[in-house]
């Protein structure tokens, strides 16, 4: 009798703070050892702590420092985004090339401090996906009001026309998932991230059935969200067992082969 393939899950949104301990080191052993007991294979680990929606320079730096440290001892299970901001662009020029160009990251984080349908984001995307390194781009839609330099999946769409060969990934398909797929469905060079929002019926459904399963991505957004919760968004969901290994992990894994396969990583 043939097994059935293996269920691949890589968690594309994982975080430092939430985490019990003091140090980078002990942060990253305990999302490992949650991360073990919920059968992940890989972790994306990005900005440090605490967070800073408008970090300066300076403390993008810091940031990354700590997840380059959280990363030292588990390359063999994690990698890490660069957290870069279109306020300092070439404070994240430098450190795109110090974190991926030289270094172990494999992708960028962009989150509050202005939205991405400001140009000034350009040369940052540019250097990014000119290391085939994936671009990260927070998103919500808040009833009150977003942030101010807050992105919504609107914005990214505006990024998307600007960059239409370059991958982007819409973080948390903006907090409204209806809303938010809608927005993103015409733009094909757009992957959404399912972390973050609450784990409803329907979401992974609507996904797959307007946007096709290979532009769907898991993530968990621990530790502001838990593993489980996460999970139960894809594992519940009424779709094929094939269009669920796509988006617990072989989608992710498929999006950072070039530059993996670049920093001579082994993938199995």
């Amino acid at each position: 009798m043939t097994e059935p393939p293996r269920e691949r899950i890589w968690d594309l949104h994982c975080h430092l703070s939430g985490m019990p301990g003091r140090t980078p080191d002990e942060l990253m052993a305990a999302l490992v050892a949650r991360a073990d007991r919920m059968g992940i294979e890989r972790l994306i680990v990005f900005m440090g702590y605490p967070m800073a929606m408008d970090p300066s320079a300076d403390e993008l730096r810091r940031q990354n420092d700590q997840v380059l440290q959280a990363l030292s001892h588990w390359h063999h299970r994690a990698f890490g985004f660069a957290y870069v901001s279109p306020n300092h662009v070439e404070a994240s020029l430098r450190e795109i090339d110090r974190c991926i160009r030289d270094g172990p990251m494999v992708g960028i984080k962009l989150w509050v401090a202005r939205r991405c349908n400001d140009p000034a984001i350009d040369p940052i995307i540019r250097r990014a996906a000119e290391l085939r390194a994936a671009i990260f781009q927070h998103t919500w839609i808040k009833v009150g009001g977003n942030h101010p330099g807050e992105s919504r999946p609107e914005d990214l769409v505006a990024l998307a026309a600007r960059h239409p060969t370059t991958p982007l990934i819409c973080g948390h398909t903006g907090g409204d998932w209806e809303r938010g797929i809608r927005t993103v469905r015409a733009t094909p060079n757009i992957s959404i991230d399912l972390a973050g929002s609450d784990p409803t019926a329907g979401f992974v459904e609507m996904a797959v059935r307007e946007l096709g399963p290979r532009r769907i991505l898991y993530g968990s957004d621990v530790g502001g969200r838990g593993f489980a919760s996460q999970l139960a968004k894809v594992r519940s969901a009424a779709i094929s067992p094939a269009d669920r290994r796509a988006i617990l992990g072989d989608n992710l894994r498929a999006m950072l082969t070039p530059i993996l396969r670049a920093k001579g990583v082994p993938l199995h």
